[in-house]
């Protein structure tokens, strides 16, 4: 009885030691909002979402005073957070708030400025420091130097002038410039961002600083530069980590600058970067190339069970997405028998299914020819009497040698 006593003491030691380890891996976060020349309503919550969505961070948005408010009563207790993420451009914090905030960054504490935040106080030294460039606010040579990439050559330049400018919302090619960053590693060197604000002639103290992406500005859509304007950047200040993204400018239900799933997970990632100094989360199966945008209109990435779902109503001439997730689903179960022989089961329901595009089911006899088993053999052999499927399904059996 005091042996199996001791056991069961044994066990809920270990089962709260487990689920401590669990917890302490969800990063409390806090969001700033409540002023911004931006829609702050529709950025704040979708930043909160994709976050969220990871799993590794809780997320609490906290609004300031409207503007001409009393900004003493914004004060945050940043002690509580592992991370902070400042969507915010408005009037000035208290100095207490401020001085706060410098404390919890250069402790360790880890930051994501995100688009208009780099905007926000012009003033205030230290805040400059941590974003490294920024842009209007009567910015100007006083402020620090232009930093941008040309002809493939990182330039800082102290030139005169304004800080800040942007052209026409559009979609541009981003450039990954240090591909073995943790933030960037595993990203193609060029993918295309979804319609967005280009900002360029960003300047600052731009102290301890990578620019890990930029962005061609050019002259053709209004504000360009013609040059590679910084577009994903990090900074360290003190023992604090900082990750900045200029892009994402938000529409009503986050518009494609948001949706973009370069946008996504660059932010996914460069706040696990700020928290931790590493990325663990994988490069996700539908991030974008330089051949085309990818949005997620939920935010969140597609599951296998949606992608079957949608799957057999495959139009060759539309989106590939669902098929790129079960390829995707394929390869990451490489040497785990039981785990393909699960999707092998799920593509041959819909490979038989009455509803089935034949456009589908050409792609499914595809998979299933380099993947399948004796398990899809027979629906396969009953496909052979199907004038527009015979070529595939002999094809199939042949590469399963049936």
């Amino acid at each position: 009885m005091k042996k199996q006593y001791l056991l069961l003491i044994v066990a809920a030691g270990l089962l709260t030691f487990f689920s401590a380890c669990k917890n302490e891996t969800v990063y409390k976060t806090l969001i700033i909002t409540g002023q911004n020349n931006h829609n702050w309503k529709a950025s704040s919550p979708i930043l909160k979402q994709i976050l969220d969505e990871t799993g590794l961070f809780s997320a609490v948005i906290m609004t300031t005073p409207d503007k001409g408010g009393d900004m003493k009563a914004f004060d945050p207790d940043f002690s509580k957070y592992k991370l902070v993420v400042v969507d915010y451009n408005g009037d000035s914090w208290s100095e207490k708030t401020n001085n706060a905030f410098v404390e919890f960054v250069k402790n360790g504490g880890g930051v994501v400025f995100y688009h208009a935040a780099n905007n926000s106080f012009p003033a205030w030294k230290e805040y400059n420091e941590m974003t490294g460039l920024g842009g209007w606010g009567d910015r100007n040579q006083k402020d620090g130097p232009y930093v941008y990439y040309k002809n493939d050559k990182l330039v800082t330049d102290t030139s005169a002038g304004t800080g800040g400018s942007h052209g026409k919302r559009r979609e541009y090619l981003v450039r990954t410039r240090i591909t073995d960053h943790p933030i960037t590693r595993g990203l193609p060197v060029r993918w295309l961002h979804g319609t967005d604000e280009l900002y360029s002639q960003l300047r600052g103290p731009a102290k301890n600083m990578q620019i890990l992406a930029t962005a061609f500005a050019d002259s053709a859509a209004g504000g360009g530069t013609m040059r590679d304007e910084p577009m994903l950047m990090t900074i360290t200040f003190g023992k604090g980590r900082i990750f900045h993204t200029a892009m994402g400018h938000a529409d009503e239900g986050g518009g494609p600058a948001m949706q973009c799933v370069g946008f996504i997970t660059t932010l996914q990632r460069g706040a696990e970067w700020a928290v931790t100094g590493d990325v663990t989360q994988k490069v996700p199966w539908d991030f974008p190339s330089a051949a085309g945008v990818v949005l997620r209109p939920g935010f969140k990435e597609m599951t296998l069970e949606e992608a079957f779902a949608n799957i057999s109503s495959y139009d060759i001439t539309k989106s590939t997405k669902n098929l790129s997730c079960i390829q995707s689903k394929i390869r990451s179960m490489a040497g785990d028998e039981q785990g393909l022989l699960n999707l092998e089961k799920m593509m041959v329901k819909v490979l038989v299914g009455k509803e089935t595009t034949v456009d589908a089911k050409k792609l499914l006899l595809r998979e299933l020819s380099w993947m399948g088993s004796d398990y899809s053999v027979p629906a396969i052999k009953d496909l052979v009497s199907n004038a527009e499927l015979k070529d595939e399904a002999e094809f199939a059996l042949t590469r399963l040698k049936k």
